[in-house]
């Protein structure tokens, strides 16, 4: 792996770690970057994997609340309760991702212009959920109800659109089910751990035989960077939405796609 290679595979990594908790799309930034870098991973693996760096950071932030939960889930329903909502959220990810991964990653994967409009589409509608999302009633991610979690885990499985984003589509899901936006933030975190971590490992498995040293390499490198960026922004991202609102992260979506659609346009 070349030096110039690394270069671009450490700016890819902290870009995933910066975008993959808020929700303006980390693999459609990823993608469309990748494509005017003229950077094209093996299997359009890297894009994926990555993303393992971030889950990483999401472990570290919350390995002492988690510890709690599963330390005290034989004998405290509430416990049981979450990590059967997380659990029940995940399920539609997988039947779907695994029906779905080749036409996912051959066509979807490959079609830049759609995951810009997709980006100023998701953009849009952020900006209306901030306007027309319910009164909260659901102010815990830990406790929120099964069929609530199992609706939010049905709107996630519209992210295998790239551009469309997991955290911004169960971001909005969970604003318009109720949830309080710093809820709906870390609900959107917690679910993030098993449907990346299941994404990795059956894309990994998918793809093991076009992997090589450089493809390991950029790898490894990409996911170092993915995982400090990401430490990084979700600590400060609960803060800045209970106060803030995801306004600004519409907007942003709207203007990375607006520009990257001209330059498409314009033949780049």
């Amino acid at each position: 792996m070349d030096q110039s290679t690394t270069l671009v595979a450490a700016f890819l990594g902290l870009l995933e770690g910066l975008t993959e908790f808020i929700p303006v799309s980390s693999t459609g930034h990823l993608l469309l970057a990748g494509h005017f870098l003229g950077f094209e991973s093996a299997g359009r693996t890297f894009e994926v994997v990555i993303q393992l760096g971030a889950v990483l950071a999401i472990l570290t932030i919350y390995a002492t609340r988690l510890w709690a939960v599963f330390s005290t889930a034989p004998h405290d329903p509430a416990s049981r309760r979450f990590i059967l909502s997380v659990l029940v959220a995940f399920m539609p990810a997988v039947v779907i991702g695994v029906l779905a991964h080749d036409f996912i990653k051959t066509v979807l994967f490959e079609t830049p212009v759609l995951i810009a409009v997709m980006l100023i589409v998701g953009g849009v509608i952020l900006l209306l959920v901030e306007r027309v999302a319910p009164e909260t009633k659901h102010d815990d991610a830990m406790d929120f109800p099964l069929s609530m979690a199992l609706k939010i885990g049905f709107i996630q499985c519209l992210a295998m659109i790239p551009g469309t984003s997991r955290s911004g589509s169960t971001i909005v899901g969970a604003l318009m089910l109720g949830a309080s936006k710093r809820a709906a933030a870390e609900f959107s975190f917690f679910l993030s751990m098993p449907t990346m971590a299941g994404a990795f490992a059956y894309d990994l498995y998918k793809n093991r035989d076009v992997l090589d040293a450089n493809a390991m390499g950029e790898i490894a490198v990409g996911f170092v960077f993915a995982f400090i960026a990401a430490v990084l922004v979700v600590k400060w991202l609960l803060g800045y939405v209970s106060k803030h609102g995801y306004a600004l992260f519409g907007w942003w979506r709207i203007i990375v796609g607006g520009v990257a659609l001209a330059a498409l346009m314009a033949g780049y």
